[in-house]
């Protein structure tokens, strides 16, 4: 017998749980399942899916699906684009006919608020970015024109909207300390509740593996960015291998790798042929240029490889930031790798006591239901 009920509105439908936004919002799902929470759940998508993954049926009471808006005179609203395109009537049906809190997951689900204000609703907000700040960094990492204009008028339209918006939840889940401490000092809402991840134990490993590893989204232009300048490490570090996983790489960069001697490409295709990718590295490279918190690959390295080498934007959290190898410029990186080549990996035990106690799904999502349902 349920004795908690909860609406989640998600920004897509969050399986399978292929990237950092929507990692998060599928092992949420699963730890407040786990802890009793009946989820309704509420999907903004493309496409309606023909039929329901069973690892989503699993963990929720209902699923319900809205076709995000194609009309492209929405670019024109002051309202981000990403945001007006999630709005629906039904989904306002949907909320009123089962009476709960209701969660919604980023800013771009928000917009629907305006038809629930006054009307006797708890709300919450996770806040996956400051997301003035996070097009701003995607203005300035993108080479293609047109894209970086977009992103730029989307950055000015979020600097408003979020300001305005975030005074209307009842409590806003922060991923970060640095958005937590912006959300709490202009809205005194904001709780800090790291990024859900879905790893429980640390993998054991022995003391040295057999590559460098960079692994992402190469469509993404943050990773793009990111790898060009680990290209540029290793190929003035000739005697030390480098992996790159992904399944989205370009023919140019494709053409690139394939003449560098000791850097070669792979696909990932699976989430088990990525755990084997982290077993046998011996290192791991984390760069990012867009301060949005603690980004998921880092829970994914830490929890299941060996040496993680990472720059100021891969994480803001002390305790996690202890657990790396920082380098803040190209040269602190580079000396990061060769410190790192003929080290042996010991941090077994110390990893265990910090990941397995503090960043657990578990312990998380029990924060959150003390303070949803607190009453």
């Amino acid at each position: 017998m349920f004795l908690k009920e909860l609406h989640l509105i998600a920004f897509n439908y969050p399986y399978p749980p292929s990237y950092g936004g929507i990692i998060d919002v599928y092992y949420k799902i699963k730890a407040l399942s786990d802890l009793g929470v009946q989820i309704h759940l509420h999907c903004f998508v493309d496409h309606i899916p023909e039929k329901i993954d069973p690892e989503i049926k699993n963990i929720t009471e209902n699923v319900f699906f809205y076709k995000k808006k194609k009309n492209p005179l929405l670019y024109f609203s002051r309202v981000p684009f990403a945001a007006v395109i999630r709005n629906s009537e039904d989904l306002l049906k949907k909320l009123a006919s089962i009476k709960a809190p209701i969660l919604f997951e980023g800013l771009q689900t928000s917009n629907s608020i305006n038809g629930l204000k006054d009307k006797g609703y708890k709300l919450y907000l996770r806040y996956h970015n400051n997301e003035a700040e996070y097009y701003k960094g995607l203005s300035s990492s993108e080479k293609n024109i047109f894209k970086k204009i977009i992103y730029k008028i989307e950055s000015f339209k979020y600097s408003t909207y979020q300001k305005r918006t975030l005074k209307e939840f009842e409590g806003i889940f922060c991923l970060s300390e640095k958005e937590f401490n912006e959300v709490d000092s202009y809205s005194k809402n904001a709780h800090l509740i790291h990024i859900f991840h879905g790893n429980e134990l640390i993998k054991r490993l022995n003391k040295k593996g057999d590559y460098f590893l960079f692994h992402g989204d190469l469509s993404v232009s943050d990773n793009k960015k990111a790898l060009g300048e680990t290209i540029s490490l290793f190929q003035n570090l000739p005697q030390h291998k480098l992996i790159i996983a992904s399944d989205r790489a370009g023919k140019d960069l494709k053409k690139k790798i394939s003449s560098i001697a000791n850097i070669s490409l792979v696909p990932i295709e699976t989430t088990d042929n990525l755990h084997r990718l982290f077993e046998n590295a011996h290192a791991n490279i984390l760069l990012s240029y867009q301060n949005s918190g603690t980004k998921v690959k880092l829970f994914n390295a830490l929890y299941n490889s060996r040496f993680v080498i990472i720059n100021e934007n891969i994480t803001d959290d002390r305790t996690l930031m202890n657990l790396c190898y920082l380098g803040c410029t190209s040269e602190e990186i580079r000396e990061q790798i060769i410190a790192t080549a003929t080290k042996d990996y010991t941090e077994n035990e110390t990893r265990s006591e910090v990941l397995e106690k503090k960043y657990s799904d578990y312990s998380k999502a029990v924060e959150m239901v003390k303070i949803i349902f607190k009453d």
